[in-house]
């Protein structure tokens, strides 16, 4: 008998390992399906106007609402929400143009039209109020949403927002400047590229994994590039080299307290952009990550809950 289990033990690890190198894609998705699930997150879809919109959802209580950063996607938020989903609903969509949602080449995706499809996404699923969270890009938007709908938003978290400048220049804003956009990925190593910018230090990805993360994020640089297009076609040199503060006319705006999440190693949007938030927002509190980059909800997703959880246990 235990030879049987033996050898049948070693026929499963053999299958694993030839689905690993042969159908990485396969066993690279599973591995996302059991990150839901242990999350307490289920994927469904909806309709909005002329966009699908793909979401994870899961949890009871209060709702919060996730955005993620450019060129990423719901998946993004995964390991956070782990932390969240005993206490609180929760709806992540993919934001349209990104991810499973709809991709249409002849809509327009700059920064108030993305507004008007997320707000006609909660009002499909009929949210009424909510928190919002939200990374880069996604910071951006939820900050936008929290000034444009303020009887909606019970609390705004923002993690490392875009659209906030600093004086001091990020790497980024450094390569932007001299005319090369590293969130676009053309090939392998402009995507080693970007995981080095996003993290001071990475979580491992197993290396047949990363080549389908890289495939994925080569396969959908073009419709990046329109969306980036959109959003920062007519914008400034000093708004493309991220020292402009595009947020500041809708900071003053937010009527709900807020929650400041920033690594103090981000390469992507300079730690700097802090003081133009605090300067602008009526009820906020800061958090300095140290040692953490631009996704701090990928690189340290527990500290950044147990960060998050606390605020609004404060706040109730």
């Amino acid at each position: 008998m235990k030879k049987i289990l033996a050898i049948s033990l070693c026929l499963f690890v053999v299958v694993l390992v030839a689905i690993y190198f042969l159908l990485p894609e396969t066993l690279f998705n599973l591995a996302v399906k059991a990150g839901r699930h242990s999350a307490g997150l289920t994927k469904k879809e909806i309709q909005v106007d002329d966009h699908k919109i793909v979401y994870l959802e899961g949890g009871k209580g209060q709702t919060i609402l996730l955005l993620h950063g450019f060129a990423a996607n719901k998946d993004n938020w995964i390991r956070f929400t782990k932390y969240l989903t005993g206490d609180y609903h929760v709806v992540i969509p993919d934001i349209p143009g990104f991810g499973e949602s709809s991709q249409i080449q002849n809509q327009k995706y700059a920064a108030e039209n993305q507004l008007k499809r997320i707000e006609r996404f909660t009002e499909v699923l009929k949210l009424e109020k909510f928190h919002v969270v939200g990374n880069s890009m996604g910071g951006m938007l939820a900050a936008m949403y929290g000034a444009k709908y303020p009887q909606k938003v019970l609390t705004l978290a923002l993690l490392a927002p875009g659209g906030v400048g600093s004086p001091n220049p990020s790497e980024v804003a450094i390569l932007l400047q001299k005319g090369t956009n590293p969130l676009l990925t053309g090939n392998t190593e402009d995507f080693d590229r970007l995981i080095r910018l996003c993290f001071v230090k990475p979580p491992f990805i197993p290396a047949q994994f990363k080549k389908v993360l890289a495939a994925d994020a080569i396969a959908h640089r073009d419709f990046n590039k329109k969306i980036w297009d959109d959003m920062m076609g007519n914008l400034t040199k000093e708004a493309l080299s991220l020292k402009e503060n595009l947020l500041k006319p809708y900071l003053p705006e937010i009527q709900a307290p807020v929650l400041i999440i920033w690594g103090d190693g981000d390469k992507i949007l300079n730690v700097g952009g802090v003081s133009v938030l605090e300067k602008n927002l009526k009820d906020y509190k800061t958090v300095i990550m140290k040692e953490t980059g631009h996704t701090p909800m990928l690189e340290k997703p527990k500290e950044t809950a147990s960060y998050y959880v606390s605020y609004l246990k404060g706040k109730k």
